[in-house]
């Protein structure tokens, strides 16, 4: 369905201004200028529900991140399609380097403090599961489930025994940077289409990941997000970092199957296996495994 078409069933019979906006590999964003104010129409992508993504659930975590301040401000939900308008954030991207230095690092530790703090959220992320659906979903859409996956696989099955029954909380699951807006006055975060109640520790692996934190900036995270550097705390950061990069490998594997986009999904896939290889090869991750 075209953006205008859409455009004119939120706002009827007013003047509306259409601008896309990029960085999205799995939906369509416009900015849109309707009589003094600007919002943001998000647009799902095609098949997303075979990703795991559930419109409604990533609509209730919209509303409930604004509640905090920290997501847009929910302005629309257009059924039956699921799409999302949003007040549109005057902000800055944070530069992958910015991320790392340790006051902005405590800023994203304050945030994410507040969101795993805050209401309960619909919907579950579990990433154990969500590989093991992403291989299934591929394998149905005639994609052949790369060999990593099965050695991937039994690691994730001695980190799931390692965490244990963890308490679910209110998690983004998807901090990549591009996800990130700085308003001048708090860090907030767009797109919580894979929202849901989770393990705190998979979002601060995810974040820790993405950015490609080292040693020094991931003791300054947790430091920041707990107000103490725990020996077990930092054991679970790691072993969920291999997790974080489980998911994003098995979701370039699926994106094969489904996609209509111009992006090499295999290429995607193949550097998050590569990524999550190195992880586990390293003898501080080998150390958190035995230690659990």
């Amino acid at each position: 369905m075209q953006p205008e078409v859409i455009a004119e069933r939120v706002w009827p019979g007013r003047r509306f201004e259409l601008e896309p906006l990029g960085g999205g590999i799995t939906n369509h964003n416009f900015k849109v200028a309707v009589d003094g104010e600007t919002c943001v129409l998000r647009i799902g992508g095609k098949d997303t529900e075979l990703l795991g993504i559930d419109r409604s659930v990533e609509h209730g975590a919209s509303v409930v991140a604004a509640e905090l301040a920290i997501g847009p401000e929910v302005v629309g939900f257009v059924e039956p399609e699921g799409y999302l308008v949003t007040r549109f954030i005057e902000g800055r991207p944070i530069p992958l380097e910015e991320m790392r230095r340790p006051e902005t690092v405590e800023r994203v530790a304050a945030t994410l403090r507040r969101i795993h703090d805050g209401p309960t959220i619909p919907g579950r992320f579990d990433s154990f599961r969500v590989v093991e659906t992403y291989a299934e979903t591929a394998a149905a859409h005639g994609v052949s489930v790369p060999d990593d996956f099965a050695r991937a696989k039994a690691i994730a099955g001695r980190i799931e025994a390692a965490r244990g029954d963890e308490s679910p909380v209110p998690c983004h699951n998807d901090l990549l940077n591009a996800n990130f807006l700085d308003d001048g006055g708090r860090i907030r975060i767009v797109d919580w289409e894979y929202a849901g109640m989770g393990d705190r520790f998979f979002d601060l692996a995810n974040f820790s990941i993405n950015h490609e934190f080292d040693e020094d900036a991931n003791q300054a995270l947790l430091e920041a997000y707990f107000g103490v550097l725990r020996d077990e705390d930092l054991g679970a950061l790691r072993l969920m970092r291999f997790m974080s990069d489980f998911r994003e490998a098995m979701w370039g594997v699926v994106q094969q199957g489904i996609s209509e986009l111009d992006f090499d999904f295999v290429a995607y896939a193949s550097e998050h296996f590569g990524r999550l290889r190195r992880t586990a090869g390293e003898a501080a991750f080998q150390r958190a495994l035995e230690a659990d």
